[in-house]
């Protein structure tokens, strides 16, 4: 017989075989590939002063990017992505609590070492638009890149309603597209449904602070830009209103699943195995589906 191919090698020498371990790897690559399209597009848009991409584009990249990081990773870890979906799952038994402190860290990392790989592919084009000064508010800030900033008009409290209910609505959404005892969606194509409904808040609710809707999303690239030149105005510009996009979405996730929970799960015909949402039997470890909630996997 011939010798084993080097792939295979390989693959025997790297397989990993613990469950959590091969979760935040999968979490890890997922969030990485969400946040490297997210960003970029917006990179493209400020960069060439809207000459080659404009709000619009820039949300078709975040929510196109939702859909390949699903399927990067929904079958292995769920694809989670976000920290405040994470915490539905949990709400919903399908995560364990002591898992999701490990999540949002690999979410959260995940988001800043895209920010870097983001801050690498445009630092000409950052540099040549700014003139080679990194700043965080002014005509040529670039830190809006990849961290999301309030409108001028925006205070913190109309900011925090606008995370809780925009999270609030991304969950609830999720919960009825994986809810096998609703409407559903064909086999496979629950990230193509998820992504049309980040795309539709992006497009309706996008103009007082940008729906970040994710705290790794908005803190990991936020933390980036501190470190890498941007300075501490990145948490303290807007009566610091860094904390807002970090909090509110927890709380709108909370919500979220409380609302469907509520008015839709709780209300199925009973069956065997039990009703609601989480009516069908799946292993806790790794079978909640990504930025909004479901087995991809069925």
């Amino acid at each position: 017989m011939g010798s084993p191919s080097f792939l295979k090698r390989a693959q025997a020498l790297l397989h990993v075989r613990n469950q959590l371990l091969r979760e935040c790897l999968a979490e890890l690559l997922a969030v990485f590939v969400l946040i490297l399209i997210t960003l970029s597009g917006s990179a493209q848009m400020v960069t060439s002063s809207g000459t080659k991409g404009n709000i619009l584009t820039s949300y078709l990249a975040g929510a196109l990017a939702v859909m390949v990081a699903i399927y990067t990773a929904g079958g292995v870890s769920g694809a989670h992505l976000n920290p405040a979906f994470s915490l539905c799952m949990c709400l919903l038994g399908q995560l364990p609590l002591w898992k999701f402190p490990i999540f949002a860290a690999v979410q959260t990392l995940g988001s800043f070492i895209a920010a870097g790989a983001v801050y690498a592919l445009y630092y000409d084009a950052i540099q040549f638009y700014s003139n080679g000064t990194l700043a965080a508010s002014g005509p040529l800030e670039t830190a809006s890149i990849f961290a999301t900033y309030p409108a001028e008009y925006l205070s913190i409290s109309n900011g925090f309603l606008d995370q809780v209910m925009g999270t609030a609505l991304l969950i609830v959404g999720i919960l009825a597209i994986t809810d096998t005892r609703n409407k559903g969606v064909p086999k496979g194509l629950e990230p193509v449904a998820v992504a049309l409904l980040v795309f539709s808040i992006e497009v309706s609710m996008g103009s007082n602070c940008g729906c970040p809707m994710n705290p790794a999303r908005d803190f990991g690239p936020r933390l980036f830009t501190y470190v890498a030149g941007w300075g501490a105005e990145v948490f303290s510009r807007d009566n610091a209103w860094w904390w807002v996009p970090v909090v509110a979405p927890l709380l709108g996730a909370a919500m979220g699943t409380a609302l469907y929970q509520l008015l839709v799960a709780f209300h199925h015909p009973a069956e065997d195995g039990g009703g609601g949402a989480r009516g069908a039997k799946r292993d806790n470890s790794s079978t909640a589906i990504p930025l909004g909630a479901g087995p991809w996997d069925k």
